[in-house]
Parts: C-alpha cells; structure tokens; sequence
C-alpha cells in the first residue's frame, strides 16, 4: 500500500529534509551510516534504485503520481511501499524549493552506502580516473558522466574533492554516480604516496594531466597501449599537487590551439577519457 501524504505549505516539517537540509547535514559525518542524499527526477531516481540504493521518502507534484513518477512508485517493493513515505503537493507549493521544476516532478531521499576500499574497486578495471581535490560539484558531475560514456571503469577521489552524491553533482551527472564504482582514496591511505604506491602495485601507470617540459601528448602511441592505466586531474585553477607530479609515470598534455594552456577540468576529463579509453 502507497502511503501518500499530501503537503499543503512550503514551511511544513516533511519538506525540511528537501528544501533546508544542507549538503553538510544530509552527509552527517559524525554519523556517516545515518547519512543520505537527494536525488532528482525519475530518469535519476530509477538508476539510484538500480544500483541498490534504498530509498527514505519521496516528494512528488501531485499531478506526477500518475504521471512521470508512476513508474518508480509501481517498481517499489511491497516492503519498501510499506516503510517509506511519499509525500505529494500541488506545484504552487513544490516551486518554492529551488531547482524543483527541473526534476520532472519528483524528489527522493535515499541512504548513504559505506565506500569500498580502493583495491575492491580498482581489480578488475583497466582504466580509472583519480579526482585530486576537485572542489565544484558541477564538475564532479560533469567528469561522473563522461566517465560513464568513455569507458572508465572506476573513479577514484581525495578528500578535498565535493562529494559525488552532493545533489548538484547527481543532477549534472544524470546519475552515473550510481553507475561508476567509485570511493575516496583517503579512506585507504594516504595521497599521493600511498595512493600511487597502490595503484603501481596493482599494475596501473599513472598519467598525470598537467603542462611541463616533460609532458608526452595525449595521443602518445605508448601511453595509449598500457594494459591498465590510471587518469588523474586537477583541482580547478592550480592543477595538480607537484609531489603527485612527480610520483607519476607519465605527465600528460592536450594540445590545444589559439595560445589556449588549459581546459575545465570537466573538458579535459572528456578529452582523455575519449582519447585513453573510449577507443579501447
């Protein structure tokens, strides 16, 4: 049975955890196996419960119950109807909360999973990316869904980057944050010297995007040819630590033309991905 709770004003109580929760709040560090997250739209929804996430509660426009949310609600276990909530409002009340005309009509509250260790993620792959404190979500969102589209098969992130299940980061990557085994490597060792100690004893070479006299273009015909290879970027405007440089086995470059050095981090992703694993 649907439990279906319609909600009248904007300042109820049930909608705190939608439009006043902070990021902060909803990650809940001193309590990390209490933490969860957003997620927006039934396109986004339906791959966080593909992944095995489980949902909390739901926000849905009214009108969505039986239309774009229908689907997501008659997927929903006989167990999982009787434990969650799904609250519903007219679109007068919803449009208050920010952002909540992009979402196709519907909210869900999910739990949060405990990562997987580095050396779980990485055993099988042949290409990961590695995320050295990228702090925008957009980003992290935007590098999530050209991983996904290019063949990377595991992405790893330092603990200065923004968290990839951070609402905005789930909405720009469409949801391959489920898709992409991820974990943060700091929860393993520390980075970059145990990280890359790790990732040499795994087999992987390391190519970091960076510019210097020494950097090998992308398009490296032995670059291209290893086995297993590990793709790591930058944060926003000052790259790569120089310590995780220099602990790698390639320095990498993008040519580029009109005295262009650099791309966002989110192109350049797309570039590499493309060029060091789509074509594989």
């Amino acid at each position: 049975m649907v439990n279906i709770i319609e909600i009248t004003e904007f300042e109820a109580p049930e909608l705190d955890i939608y439009a006043r929760k902070t990021e902060a709040q909803l990650l809940n560090r001193d309590k990390p196996e209490e933490g969860i997250f957003i997620a927006e739209s039934p396109k986004v929804i339906e791959r966080a419960l593909d992944a095995g996430y489980v949902p909390i509660s739901a926000l849905v426009e009214k009108k969505q119950i039986a239309g774009e949310a229908k689907c997501i609600i008659e997927r929903l276990s006989e167990e999982q109807l009787n434990e969650i909530l799904i609250y519903t409002a007219e679109s007068e009340v919803l449009t208050q909360l920010t952002g909540f005309q992009l979402t196709r009509g519907m909210l869900c509250a999910m739990h949060r999973r405990d990562l997987p260790k580095v050396e779980d993620i990485c055993k099988n792959a042949r290409r990961i990316a590695i995320l050295e404190n990228v702090m925008n979500p957009t980003n992290v969102g935007a590098i999530f869904r050209s991983a996904a589209a290019m063949n990377i098969d595991a992405i790893l992130l330092t603990s200065g980057c923004s968290n990839p299940l951070y609402r905005r980061a789930i909405r720009v990557s469409m949801g391959t944050t489920f898709q992409i085994p991820w974990t943060f490597v700091n929860n393993s060792c520390s980075w970059p010297e145990e990280g890359i100690d790790i990732l040499h004893k795994m087999g992987f070479k390391t190519a970091a995007l960076a510019l210097s006299d020494n950097s090998v273009r992308i398009d490296d015909e032995k670059l291209m040819q290893e086995e297993k290879l590990a793709i790591i970027l930058g944060t926003e405007g000052d790259g790569l630590a120089t310590e995780t440089i220099a602990d790698c086995d390639y320095t990498v470059k993008i040519p580029m033309t009109h005295g262009v050095d650099s791309l966002n981090v989110a192109a350049a992703s797309a570039v590499a991905f493309w060029q060091l694993a789509g074509a594989i």
